[in-house]
């Protein structure tokens, strides 16, 4: 949990309805600007949520305005460049981190999320934006480009010449576009992009292992052989097999139907 004798702008807590599910709360108005103190905290909540036994899925929200606006800018005029690779090392980590998860994550979108806060959306499974959202990488007008996982994982969500063309244009990409595209996966109104996002949430959060174990083999699927691919499928698959969770399941499902086993993430 976030410190709590300093203000947290980055926040993980359960969710007051399942402790199965946690929140990822960004807090910094007007624009949530992701200054190096949130780098910090960010790679702080990713290692907790690699080290949680509870939570099987993540909804990471900027609140009501605005999802993330990007690093802020102010702390990096003064960095050499061998500082801001230290540093930047440290975000792209933690959204790495985020990405890999054994949770299904969810980035609930509304207002900008541009830059570092496009990037943080990227490292999500899914991504719901409101109708209102504006999402995009413009770190070309300042003279720099992605690093925190943008030009990878952009690349991967809408194809390689969309990817080219946002990030070497820069521009801002409105909901029904990123929809269309497949930056993002659903857009609703903005009112009930939270409540959307939880929703979807807790209908992933069941067996933990196993939806861990499925999850590394699909983003696996993105870069490898077809044939590395199934034998890493079978291995998982295997060491799901051995769990107590899948005996519980498999004579739950025998005994009284599907959809009743109780998981224990062992």
């Amino acid at each position: 949990m976030s410190n709590p004798e300093e203000p947290a702008k980055v926040r993980l807590d359960a969710h007051p309805s399942d402790e199965r599910l946690a929140v990822l709360r960004i807090e910094r108005p007007p624009v949530n600007a992701l200054d190096q103190a949130m780098w910090d905290l960010f790679a702080d909540v990713s290692a907790e949520l690699h080290a949680s036994t509870t939570y099987r899925a993540v909804v990471i929200t900027g609140g009501a305005r605005h999802f993330a606006a990007g690093a802020d800018v102010k702390e990096l005029v003064d960095l050499t460049p061998e500082q801001f690779h230290e540093r930047n090392q440290v975000l792209q980590q933690a959204f790495h981190a985020i990405s890999t998860a054994p949770q299904v994550t969810i980035a609930a979108i509304n207002g900008y999320a541009l830059g570092g806060g496009c990037e943080l959306a990227l490292a999500a499974d899914f991504r719901i934006a409101g109708s209102g959202a504006v999402l995009g990488l413009p770190e070309i007008t300042l003279g720099i480009m992605p690093g925190s996982g943008g030009t990878q994982r952009l690349a991967r969500a809408v194809g390689h010449t969309r990817a080219k063309d946002l990030i070497f244009s820069g521009r801002r990409v409105p909901a029904d576009e990123a929809l269309r595209i497949g930056l993002v996966d659903r857009v609703v109104d903005d009112a009930e992009v939270l409540d959307a996002a939880v929703e979807q949430g807790l209908v992933y959060a069941r067996g933990p292992l196993a939806l861990a174990y499925a999850k590394q083999a699909i983003d696996a699927s993105a870069v490898l052989p077809i044939e590395a691919g199934l034998a890493l499928e079978a291995d998982l698959i295997t060491r799901c097999f051995a769990s107590e969770d899948a005996r519980h399941g498999l004579r739950s499902f025998v005994e009284k139907g599907p959809r009743q086993a109780t998981f224990h993430g062992r």
